[in-house]
């Protein structure tokens, strides 16, 4: 439980300042409005367009892009919206039907979105002269180049608008198909005196609460609800099968009739990288796999165990492992590690956000008590955490499934650094704002960072040895679980080509995925078949690979947060101006004006050497217990 405070006391957010409802005049009346902004863009692209290429007409070109920001900040507005509502309540029919709805709405606007990049490749040449020569159109110079290269990569207008229409029906019904079974599936739970229990009643638990256990401190409990959440993915496997054949199906038709040699060379253009820069990322994480395998043995040994399962990634350092593990423990002087309430995470993020920047902080501050904030786990809602922006509306959401853990208090310092990014973003145009994967995880892994640092600086030996070994556990994670993702899903892609596959075959290519990965530091037997039936990540028609992205951001905000630490105080009004060209630069550009090359492999190992470093502490802290033991 997360402190003292009843799970049924933690905040649900509050979306009335969007739209006061799904029946209101309001919503109503803006999507009247989306109807009527994209016929006037169509209008425009179609028949204000003077003979001879009206891109090179600055005036039409100006009212293009306005047209453009218009319609695109409303529509990401409704359709944000209406899935914000369908995630916290799966089963809400209205809101599922509002999501078809804005969906169809957006039709014309991807007509638009071909028309309007054809009619700057008829004229590249007048575009690039009114780049320099019209003060109102310089500023979206990088939007208007980037809109060239997707020009490229593009069908014909009746082929894309097909493929928008045939998305609704196809690749996005599959991914809310899994996110349906997944957030409303539940199995068994023991009775009490089966199994200790984690602060709720036994009967039955969802897959997001079953997942949530794999943080207890009892491993009974872990182990109990891990094989409970294989038993109930065994269950969910054949329709989560099709959906995920669905979507990858869906994505290798158009990638291949849209010119590109593969789904892994979409994704990145789409992260603003190139692949030398994405192969320098993943040969570097490959390099560090020993010093993570050599973690999780430290870890094994601190938990008193011989080998961690998979349902020990996430175990806490507090001395109630079971058997062997309580004596390493208690040797060690670990207590129970710290449960937060609330109101103490959110004094707690607040408190070192200001630290860093009393403009962040006073965001956050305002953030809780606006009612942004959904952390009440239950039935229906969603699994894992989101930010979610509504760009019409000015304002963001963050939701999470907040259980009291330290955890829990940086997942919210993450989503919190990615609607800090947003705010950032307000009073640019929207096009200006639209930033890569890349870039938005540096952003909520710097927020993360600075709030795990200044708990880390605080702590005492034991809270420190704790924090220490979670900041390795979720880096962990996000370099080494994602490696395991990106392998999958790189071979899940080369065989979809040939054809379906079974539900078995996606569990045997996550396995050989984690025993690449995890190698050694995980037993063998005790992996997790299912990982791509829980991860909402695969089921995304338009953005695969969503993976090495967070590599990508938790070492280049590590970078960020380095030199914050060389520079002081003055180094938050340098990261702001960074976050406000995130929209405007690919990441290349984006890091050598922080002063960094990220086409170097070096840049990569530099980040990941701080890793290193901090198992290497994390091992003789095991080693010492160990002796005390021994």
């Amino acid at each position: 439980m997360p402190g003292s405070e009843p799970e049924a006391d933690l905040p649900l957010w509050d979306l009335s300042p969007v739209f006061p409802s799904l029946d209101s005049k309001e919503y109503a009346e803006a999507k009247a409005r989306m109807t009527v902004l994209s016929a006037e863009f169509l209008s425009h692209l179609e028949s204000s367009q003077p003979a001879g290429g009206a891109a090179a007409s600055g005036d039409w070109l100006v009212g293009a892009l306005e047209l453009e920001d218009a319609c695109g900040s409303l529509y990401e507005t409704l359709s944000a919206y209406a899935y914000a509502v369908f995630s916290t309540d799966t089963g809400n029919a209205r809101a599922l039907a509002e999501i078809n709805s804005v969906e169809d709405q957006g039709l014309p606007l991807k007509r638009a979105e071909v028309l309007f990049r054809n009619a700057l490749a008829a004229n590249r040449t007048g575009v690039e002269a009114l780049l320099s020569a019209d003060a109102r159109i310089a500023p979206f110079a990088f939007h208007l180049r980037e809109e060239l290269f997707w020009q490229s990569r593009q069908m014909p207008a009746e082929l894309e608008e097909l493929a928008a229409d045939l998305q609704r029906s196809g690749g996005d019904a599959w991914g809310r198909l899994q996110e349906s079974i997944t957030s409303t599936a539940s199995a068994p739970w023991p009775r009490s005196d089966d199994v200790r229990e984690a602060g709720a009643a036994s009967g039955r638990k969802t897959l997001v609460e079953l997942r949530n256990l794999a943080y207890d401190s009892d491993r009974s409990v872990r182990e109990t609800a891990y094989r409970a959440e294989l038993d109930l993915c065994e269950s969910l496997k054949i329709p989560a099968a099709a959906a995920l054949n669905g979507v990858k199906g869906f994505s290798v038709s158009l990638n291949a009739r849209r010119g590109w040699d593969g789904s892994l060379d979409k994704s990145a253009a789409q992260a603003r990288v190139d692949r030398g820069t994405l192969d320098a990322l993943v040969a570097a994480l490959e390099e560090s796999l020993p010093s993570w395998r050599r973690y999780l043995g430290a870890k094994a040994r601190l938990l008193g165990i011989g080998k961690c399962a998979f349902y020990d990634l996430f175990a806490p350092l507090d001395g109630s492992a079971g058997g062997e593990g309580r004596r390493a423990s208690h040797s060690h002087s670990h207590s129970s590690p710290r449960s937060y309430s609330f109101k103490e995470a959110r004094d707690f993020i607040v408190e070192r956000l200001s630290a860093f920047d009393p403009e962040m902080g006073s965001f956050a501050s305002r953030a809780f008590a606006s009612s942004w904030i959904d952390a009440r786990p239950r039935p229906g809602k969603v699994g894992g955490a989101y930010c979610i922006d509504f760009p019409a509306a000015k304002a963001a959401r963050v939701l999470c499934n907040f259980d009291g853990s330290f955890n829990s208090v940086t997942t919210l310092a993450h989503e919190l650094g990615h609607a800090w990014h947003a705010e950032l973003l307000r009073d640019l145009p929207y096009a200006c704002g639209q930033y890569p994967m890349t870039l938005a995880e540096t952003a909520s892994i710097f927020s993360e960072t600075v709030a795990f640092e200044g708990a880390l600086g605080s702590a005492g030996e034991g809270e420190r040895t704790r924090l220490l070994e979670l900041h390795l556990q979720d880096a962990c994670q996000v370099i080494v679980d994602i490696l395991s993702r990106f392998w999958f899903e790189r071979a899940v892609f080369e065989r979809r080509v040939k054809g379906e596959l079974s539900p078995d075959e996606l569990c045997g290519l996550m396995l050989d995925a984690q025993r690449r990965s995890y190698g050694e530091g995980l037993d063998p037997e005790r992996l997790h078949p299912y990982m791509w039936l829980v991860k909402g990540h695969y089921y995304s028609t338009d953005l695969a690979f969503y993976n090495f992205p967070y590599a990508f951001g938790q070492l280049f905000g590590a970078a960020l947060y380095a030199r914050f630490e060389s520079e002081g105080p003055s180094f938050a009004a340098v990261y702001r101006r960074i976050l406000r060209d995130t929209g405007r630069m690919d990441c290349a550009e984006l890091a050598a004006e922080a002063g960094f090359d990220i086409r170097r492999p070096d840049f990569w190992r530099e980040g990941l050497g701080v890793f290193a470093r901090q198992v290497v502490e994390l091992e003789a802290i095991a080693a010492r217990a160990s002796d005390i033991i021994a």
